[in-house]
This record gives C-alpha cells, sequence and structure tokens, in this order.
C-alpha cells in the first residue's frame, strides 16, 4: 500500500513537472508550444535572427562591445529595445477564426518574418512566424514553429500590426553615428568649405596643446588665437548622427553630384582612426522651412534643414540634419575672436572677399 501511494506521489510530481515546462499555459490561458510568443526575460538573450521570404536577414548579437548587426555593423539602440521591448509585452489574443484561418495561412505562406530567438549560450528559446495585421487591426497573426494554429497576437492599448517592429531592412537596423570621438582621441580635424574656402580650418591636437590652421587674412587681420573655443569644440564630435541611410535608391548618385558640394570635413584619431564627410545641399522640397521665406545662409533652391552627405568615398550615403552639424560648422575667424564676439568680420561678408584681396595689392 505505502509503494502504490509512493508511486502516485511520483507520478503526480512527473506529471506536474511536464505540464509545468512543456505545456503550462500563459497567462492567456493557451500553451506556450502553440502560442508562446511572449518572452519576458529579454536579459537572456543573446542572438536574434529574422528572415524574410526572399531571403533578406538580420542577426543581431550580443557581444563585450555591444550588440552587433550581420556581424559588421552596430545596433541602432531604438530598434533593438523596440523589439526587446515587443517581445515582453506581446501576448496571443485568440486563435485565428475559422473564417479567417485560409486567408490568414496563405498570405503568411508568402509574406512573414521568421523570428527566431537563442540565449547567450546559443540554444533556441523560441522560433515563431510574424504575419500581417489580423481582421480589423485588432493585432498581427502569427504562428508558432511547428503549430498549426496561428494566433492572433496584440499589445494591450496598441491598436496596428507588430510587423514593422521585425523589420529586416539593414538601413533600420544599423547605428546611425557619424561622429563618435572623445576630444582626447583627436590628432587632428579639418573643415573645408568649398564655396568660401576663406572660412576653413584645421585644428590639430598634441597633448594638451592645440594649433590652429587658417587663411593668412584671418591670421594676419584678427585677434589672436582662441584656444579655448578650439577645444571646445573638439568635443563636438561625440555621438553626432545621420538621420537616416539613403545607400540603394534609385538614382540617388546622380542626384547628389549634381547638387553643390558644401563642405568636406576630415576627422583623425591618435589610433589611426579616419573618417572623411563629403556634405552637399539637397534640393528644396514641400518639406522644407524655406519653401516660401528664402534663408540668407542658403544658395536659392536648396533645403535649409537637411543635407546629403557622403561618407569615406561612397561607402555610405546618409541623410543629416543641419542642428545635428551646427556646431561642427563653425568658420576660421570665429577661432580668431575673443569671447563673446559673434560678429562677421567684414572682409569675410558674401562678395566681400574679392574687394579686400583686390585693395592689399595696392
Amino acid at each position: 500500500m505505502k509503494k502504490t501511494v509512493l508511486y502516485l506521489v511520483i507520478l503526480l510530481i512527473l506529471g506536474f513537472g511536464v505540464y509545468y515546462f512543456l505545456i503550462k499555459p500563459d497567462s492567456t490561458g493557451y500553451s506556450q508550444s502553440e502560442a508562446g510568443f511572449t518572452v519576458k526575460d529579454t536579459s537572456a538573450i543573446g542572438k536574434i535572427f529574422l528572415v524574410s521570404p526572399d531571403g533578406e536577414s538580420i542577426l543581431v548579437e550580443r557581444t563585450d562591445s555591444g550588440w552587433m548587426v550581420n556581424k559588421q555593423y552596430k545596433a541602432l539602440p531604438s530598434t533593438l529595445n523596440l523589439l526587446l521591448k515587443t517581445f515582453v509585452q506581446q501576448a496571443a489574443l485568440y486563435p485565428v477564426t475559422k473564417n479567417a484561418l485560409d486567408n490568414a495561412i496563405k498570405i503568411m505562406a508568402t509574406d512573414h518574418i521568421k523570428t527566431e530567438i537563442y540565449d547567450r549560450a546559443g540554444k533556441k528559446i523560441t522560433s515563431f512566424y510574424v504575419g500581417g495585421a489580423a481582421v480589423n487591426n485588432t493585432g498581427t497573426n502569427m504562428l508558432m514553429e511547428g503549430a498549426e494554429t496561428p494566433y492572433v497576437v496584440h499589445i494591450t492599448s496598441f491598436n496596428g500590426a507588430l510587423t514593422p517592429r521585425y523589420t529586416t531592412r539593414i538601413t533600420d537596423w544599423r547605428d546611425r553615428t557619424i561622429f563618435n570621438m572623445p576630444p582626447e582621441e583627436i590628432k587632428s580635424v579639418s573643415v573645408k568649405y568649398i564655396e568660401k574656402p576663406i572660412n576653413s580650418f584645421e585644428i590639430v591636437r598634441d597633448g594638451e596643446n592645440v594649433t590652429i590652421n587658417a587663411d593668412p587674412r584671418i591670421v594676419k587681420h584678427l585677434d589672436s588665437p582662441n584656444y579655448r573655443r578650439a577645444r571646445v569644440f573638439l568635443k563636438y564630435f561625440t555621438n553626432v548622427n545621420c538621420e537616416g541611410y539613403l545607400n540603394g535608391l534609385p538614382d540617388n548618385d546622380t542626384t547628389i553630384k549634381t547638387a553643390p558640394r558644401y563642405c568636406t570635413i576630415e576627422l583623425n584619431g591618435l589610433h589611426g582612426q579616419h573618417q572623411s564627410v563629403d556634405i552637399y545641399w539637397m534640393a528644396i522640397n514641400k518639406r522644407s522651412k524655406n519653401l516660401t521665406v528664402s534663408n540668407p545662409y542658403v544658395p536659392d533652391g536648396y533645403d535649409a534643414d537637411r543635407l546629403y552627405a557622403i561618407i569615406n568615398n561612397y561607402k555610405d550615403t546618409v541623410l543629416i540634419q543641419q542642428w545635428a552639424f551646427r556646431n561642427i560648422f563653425h568658420n576660421a575667424y570665429e577661432f580668431f575672436q575673443k569671447d563673446g564676439t559673434t560678429s562677421i568680420p567684414d572682409f569675410v561678408q558674401p562678395g566681400a572677399e574679392k574687394n579686400v584681396i583686390l585693395q592689399r595689392k595696392k
């Protein structure tokens, strides 16, 4: 009798273990094998793999230096954090209804994002397919790998499809940093203006000392170098980002080549780092704030807020914003003025440069 009771207890324990670890329903009442779309502990995730039917894929991996995408680029924090947040918040709402089932399966067969999530040891945590919006936009159709029934998955208080969060476009995943070098790592930086070369300058750092190189007229006719301003300027090359990547857009190279070049920025680090950025004016468009009111510092017909940038001789083509580069777009004369001085010297005003040259030849 005692042995029988013992066997029953053991069977109950084993049965509970199987139930708890393998087929325990989640908070929605559905089993993990059929509707386990929620991943509560994102700190355990070491790798995420997303792939579309056309072969476009994204591999996001946790490394000692941060999250990397396709083993080449740093991951864009906003895209990564949104997806991790989605893993935590998304949950099965209900199985796709019979009336919508055939259509949902047909669409998901050709239009889906397969998602594989692994832990830090490389063991697969879960795998599922992300489809499009459910009927009436109540959620997103998803199917666990190996399951037969797709579910409508949603996030409480969020209306719309979750599919865009599972993007496989590399431009959505790449970190958008253009410059990120602390001042103590900078060896030299130069800004060369194409239409107004008199405003160009170079700052060279040697330990605690800095040298400011500029047009001889600037050096001769203005105050002595303002080294404080030069040192402050070197602090502006951390966390400078672009708005987005333009790689691969049709006729993009032709469009940029026909636009006037504004300037070239060269940044060199103490350990051989080098970043070259050619910046071009962008044609005015319906988004331009200066569409109806001209800007005296911007050529007619070009946008006052956004510009094109080509990085390291067409390695990447990006869109940048004036406000992000506002601290870099300084002029040589500013580094030869006393603090508090903001006026523009007469001989560097538009149209005055030629007259100054002629006057000094007399």
